[in-house]
């Protein structure tokens, strides 16, 4: 009787909180987690503290990963760059095609999609390649990753429809889920599941097991935002402006709000907040509960890059140029940087550290200890 009520006990005091909290050292895939919650409890100062910058040799729409003391970042001519967290340059792996998806760090290996459809895998401490696999379409969404026994799986969305479930140790298929048209986005994981949102105007949910469908909702057009997590709650927009909340086991919608302009952008999660940027300039912030939107805040560029909340503050970049810190929960400035190219990166945030990235090919570090 008492282990039973320990566990209700533990139900009941964390299941409110964020899916997948995360961990202070490391920020290894889009969004921070399998979940894509896009939440820290990392805290952003008043005036973050410029502490380097990096200069590619080409753009850069990719986002920074962080692992294993690292950064790793694509770049436009198709370079995998990894920096040590002083902005040295250690490492590149030339990829022979755009990388504009955020790569993942998983378990001493770095993972990386092409807009010419490969997807490689590279030993993180040295840049040499693992294994190479060959997709029909351009990536251009993070990959994700399950364990599943002893085996670890890389998950990647393609424009040739397929959701690929990848073995890590041969890179090889293990199967292929189809859908009706290209997979823009990164897929999210909970548990043995898998969700995404497709260009075929469906919420997609997989058994990460078998490849096969559990679900597949209408949502009216297609959806390009990645889905954020929160218990059996999937949180997305679409293209059309309308903004989701989703029980992705009954496959019923919980609320929808309309009128957001184009979502490009990815959800940000708090415990009562949830935070996206949109193509019509606005960040918006929405009562998670009921959607009703708790406060809006107007950039001077289109947003396609996605928030982070860190704390009580939500950081964005725009495609104004600048990187923005809002107070979660007013939206009122707090700070923002000039980067001078606009931005289509979503930051990595960790204990003492943010790094965000602009078109122009530059990669911005700014120091979080407080002075």
């Amino acid at each position: 009787m008492k282990i039973r009520h320990l566990y209700i006990l533990f139900i009941v005091t964390f299941c409110g909180l964020p899916l997948f909290a995360q961990d202070k050292n490391s920020w290894p895939l889009f969004h921070g987690n399998q979940g894509l919650t896009g939440y820290t409890t990392v805290e952003i100062p008043s005036s973050p503290n410029l502490a380097w910058s990096f200069k590619a040799t080409d753009g850069i729409k990719s986002s920074p990963v962080i692992g294993n003391n690292n950064i790793y970042i694509g770049s436009d001519d198709g370079t995998l760059y990894c920096l040590s967290l002083e902005g040295k340059k250690i490492w590149t792996f030339n990829a022979g095609n755009s990388i504009e998806a955020p790569p993942l760090y998983f378990d001493n290996s770095v993972y990386a999609g092409t807009l010419e459809g490969n997807i490689f895998a590279i030993d993180a401490k040295t840049g040499k390649q693992r294994w190479k696999y060959v997709t029909d379409g351009q990536v251009s969404g993070s990959p994700n990753y399950f364990v599943n026994g002893s085996e670890k799986k890389i998950l990647a969305g393609s424009y040739d429809y397929s959701l690929h479930c990848i073995n890590d140790r041969t890179g090889k298929a293990d199967w292929k889920y189809t859908s009706d048209n290209y997979i823009y986005c990164t897929p999210s994981v909970s548990g043995k599941i898998t969700i995404f949102g497709g260009c075929d105007g469906k919420l997609h949910v997989v058994d990460l097991v078998t490849g096969k469908e559990t679900k597949k909702i209408n949502m009216g057009t297609y959806i390009a935002s990645s889905s954020t997590l929160n218990g059996q709650e999937a949180f997305f927009g679409n293209y059309d402006g309308d903004f989701f909340c989703v029980d992705f086991n009954s496959g019923k919608t919980v609320w929808t709000k309309e009128g957001g302009g184009s979502f490009v952008s990815s959800p940000a999660i708090s415990e009562n907040y949830i935070v996206i940027g949109s193509e019509n300039r606005i960040v918006f912030c929405f009562n998670k509960k009921n959607g009703n939107i708790i406060w809006q805040f107007k950039t001077q560029g289109k947003i396609t890059g996605s928030p982070v909340i860190a704390g009580k503050k939500v950081v964005i970049s725009s495609g104004d140029g600048r990187l923005y810190v809002l107070n979660l929960l007013t939206g009122e400035k707090l700070w923002s940087y000039e980067m001078g190219s606009p931005s289509d990166s979503t930051p990595a945030i960790i204990d003492g550290l943010m790094v965000i990235a602009s078109d122009d090919g530059h990669v911005f570090a700014f120091s979080l200890n407080r002075k």
